[in-house]
């Protein structure tokens, strides 16, 4: 199962391209919306979401959670008790987590990317606490993947198949939506 979190002001290509380019893989896929079922992103697109995030608790079943950027949406994440406490037990149970743009600053700010090659939005260098950035599109290290930005949305969602579902898996799903 993975977790998209949703919060006001998320950069919608950012979540729904790995939303997509998971589903076409057969990954369990849920968005969770942080305040509501219907979430505006950044460009005030609503997002009827599949889960509000009180129906849901930090469990095995979880194999990835992904945090989408956005300025707005990644404060927004950032402040929810219930975000940081699904990063908290993915961090200490060896599952994946991702986070494009911006939200690395979450991590960053968690202590978690200390030691880690990690990437993120120019500009938010300073906010991975202690991580060696270095700019890639996709920097995939241990359990962490971090992007740069909407422009490597599908770079970054074909990234997460290939974590879950294997190099083959997600050399498929590039060929099938012409990336290639």
């Amino acid at each position: 199962m993975v977790y998209v979190f949703l919060a006001e002001g998320f950069e919608e290509v950012e979540a729904l391209t790995p939303v997509d380019i998971l589903r076409r893989a057969e990954v369990d896929v849920k968005t969770v919306g942080i305040n509501s079922s219907v979430i505006r992103g950044s460009h005030n697109i609503p997002v009827i979401t599949d889960l509000d995030i009180n129906e849901t608790e930090p469990s095995d079943e979880i194999d990835m959670i992904v945090l989408p950027g956005g300025l707005k949406g990644t404060l927004n994440l950032e402040k929810c008790e219930k975000v940081s406490e699904f990063i908290e037990y993915c961090n200490k149970n060896n599952k994946y987590i991702s986070a494009i743009c911006a939200a690395p600053s979450i991590l960053g700010h968690k202590g978690l990317l200390s030691g880690k090659k990690a990437t993120c939005f120019p500009g938010f260098e300073k906010e991975l606490g202690g991580a060696e950035y270095t700019g890639e599109p996709v920097v995939v290290d241990g359990i962490f993947t971090t992007a740069r930005g909407a422009g490597v949305a599908l770079q970054f969602a074909l990234s997460l198949v290939k974590t879950l579902k294997g190099k083959e898996t997600a050399d498929r799903i590039a060929a099938s939506v012409q990336c290639e």
